[in-house]
């Protein structure tokens, strides 16, 4: 019997192992599911954190987009998807919202791509940094001892970005980068109990004082405004210029196919008195669609499916252009705005911030008003986003997924649209008989000089309708130790001398300035806050100092005191209130995602 040659034994044994390996891994690609039979199917991701709650606002919109949703408890994240096979036309329906009359078999408008619904596994955190994020420098308030400096003069913000911002950074695991903390944005998010206006003045004006939860023996001081809530009826007619980056840039899901959707649910609330049209910027700027009557949705919407993302970023080309369709559609006492939908990346055509800056400025005096939606992530320009809104006497807005869409643009669009009152100014005065020092929380790129109070050539924020404002002074009241610098004694003059007023329990004293939507010149408001405190601090202040406190926390701010996740946890979850919308739930959960993120830095600290 001949010997069996070598290389004959070896093929015999390589033919054996491709016998057992093959059949597992051909049964794992041709399975249904996508994966091998054995393994797991329920999707969930391995993290630590805890997962966030979805607020109850979650939307789904039959009309244009299909969602696929990951497990109860996460919030949703769009990725690209194929289109519905089929969808039914809703006739004076609001997509995810309420829905009026029947539906009908007629085939439907052309529906946007529709999105699905990722899972946290599906996020790809080996993506680049987020080096390319632009942020604004933001250095805290100091505390200002009241003898010296009894004013305290800010405009207001509306802008609420800097929250939605926050979430998606905690989301996907990440504590944000402080700089991206701005705590008059993360109290503004949200709404507060306030009393309706009533009277002339379009908003009304709350101030509150009681204990500071992260300081014993500071106070806190809350000034609240509230504006004047419209019936649907009562909104004048919209002239909407949308302004929408397809620049390649934008090319991801959470950006253009996102922006898309967000577009799609403000369209479903024009009427026919509104007018829109749709510019778009990349290398080059164009007229998408000409100013076209809110009732011809299916044309608008034809219009958002064509949009498609290529090319550098040429936005101050597609400003000009923009504001040359909304002067040309301009209507007189109507809703005049440009809306702005970018990752805030302009880098060819004139970037100039200066010219850009000058450029919105010049036309926001001519009544056209400007917003901005910010998108996406690793080349975010957050600075710059938010610089063309305050110019433009918009708000700022930064969209994560579709329930912050509908946010903005469907449950708050009077706010986000309709302007009731421009150039607010607040300023305080400190009663430096009562008060030792104190500090504003936030607004540190709102502050002005004293001077520029009653100086009605200077801008200022803007109140929308139904919008909430809200500040918090942390003060530090007379026979409570402060270690402020002291200043040299003057040569010159001498210090201010206290009048009789000094004496009284009166703590500060709140004024505020406002113009009408198309008027230049200001209105004076005032009001004064007695040296007292209510038995339980409202159920308003105690969330907005759960609120400051978070931010305090996150920022790692030198005045944050004794302040504890716990407390905030404590604080937040006693003033929940009616909490519609399931807000405040949510922030809850962005609370104990912020602490176990935070848990190995303190740590390190001890």
């Amino acid at each position: 019997m001949k010997s069996v040659p070598r290389f004959a034994v070896v093929l015999c044994l390589l033919a054996g192992l491709v016998a057992i390996a093959v059949p597992p891994l051909l049964r794992a690609r041709l399975s249904p599911s996508g994966v091998a039979p054995n393994a797991s199917t329920s999707g969930e991701a391995t993290t630590t954190a805890a997962p966030v709650v979805a607020p109850a606002h979650r939307p789904t919109a039959p009309a244009l987009a299909s969602t696929r949703r990951r497990p109860a408890g996460r919030r949703d994240e769009l990725v690209a998807a194929p289109p519905p096979v089929a969808a039914l036309a809703v006739p004076g329906g609001v997509v995810g919202g309420v829905v009026g009359g029947m539906p009908t078999q007629a085939p439907p408008p052309p529906a946007l791509a529709a999105p699905r619904v990722a899972r946290e596994a599906d996020v790809d955190r080996s993506s680049p940094g987020l080096d390319a994020e632009a942020y604004d420098r933001v250095r805290d308030n100091p505390f200002l001892a009241a003898s010296a400096n009894p004013l305290s003069t800010f405009s207001v913000d509306v802008d609420t970005a800097s929250y939605a911002n926050v979430r998606r950074f905690l989301t996907r695991g990440q504590l944000p980068p402080k700089d991206a903390v701005r705590l008059e944005e993360l109290l503004n998010y949200f709404r507060y109990d306030y009393a309706e206006p009533r009277g002339e003045a379009p908003f009304s004006v709350t101030t509150e004082a009681g204990p500071c939860p992260w300081m014993p023996g500071h106070r806190l001081v809350l000034v609240g405004l509230r504006g004047r809530s419209l019936a649907e009826d009562a909104v004048p007619p919209r002239r909407l210029t949308f302004l929408l980056d397809v620049s390649g840039s934008m090319d991801v899901p959470n950006k253009l196919p996102l922006l898309k959707h967000a577009m799609g649910l403000l369209v479903e609330t024009l009427r026919e008195q509104d007018r829109v049209a749709i510019v778009v910027y990349a290398g080059s700027s164009g007229l998408v669609l000409p100013p076209t009557s809110g009732d011809r949705k299916a044309e608008i919407r034809d219009a958002l499916v064509s949009l498609e993302a290529g090319g550098s970023t040429a936005g101050g080309a597609g400003i000009q252009l923009a504001y040359r369709v909304a002067e040309d559609m301009f209507l007189p006492g109507g809703v005049n705005r440009v809306v702005l939908a970018t990752d805030g990346d302009f880098n060819v055509g004139v970037t100039s911030l200066g010219d850009l800056s000058r450029l919105i400025e010049e036309k926001r005096r001519t009544g056209v008003f400007l917003s901005v939606l910010g998108f996406g992530e690793g080349n975010l320009k957050d600075s710059t986003m938010e610089m063309l809104a305050d110019r433009g006497n918009g708000n700022y807005s930064y969209v994560d997924d579709l329930a912050e869409a509908r946010k903005v643009l469907v449950s708050e669009a009077g706010g986000t649209l309709v302007t009731i009152a421009k150039d607010v100014k607040v300023q305080v005065e400190m009663n430096p008989g009562r008060v030792a020092a104190y500090r504003l929380l936030g607004y540190e790129n709102r502050l002005l000089r004293a001077e520029d109070f009653a100086d009605d050539g200077k801008d200022a924020g803007e109140i929308g309708a139904g919008h909430t404002v809200t500040a918090l002074y942390e003060i530090v009241p007379n026979g409570v130790a402060t270690s402020l610098p002291g200043v040299e004694p003057l040569r010159y003059q001498e210090p201010a001398a206290p009048t009789r007023a000094a004496a009284s329990d009166e703590l500060l004293t709140v004024k505020l300035r406002y113009k009408e939507p198309e008027g230049e010149t200001s209105r004076l408001l005032s009001a004064t806050v007695r040296d007292g405190e209510a038995p339980r601090p409202s159920e308003s202040l105690r969330f907005a100092a759960a609120v400051a406190e978070f931010g305090l926390l996150l920022r790692d701010s030198e005045h944050r005191g004794e302040a504890t996740w716990a407390q905030v946890r404590d604080l937040a979850e006693g003033a929940r209130g009616r909490d519609a919308g399931g807000y405040r739930a949510a922030f809850l959960d962005l609370v104990r995602r912020a602490e176990a993120l935070a848990a190995p830095r303190q740590a390190a600290i001890r």
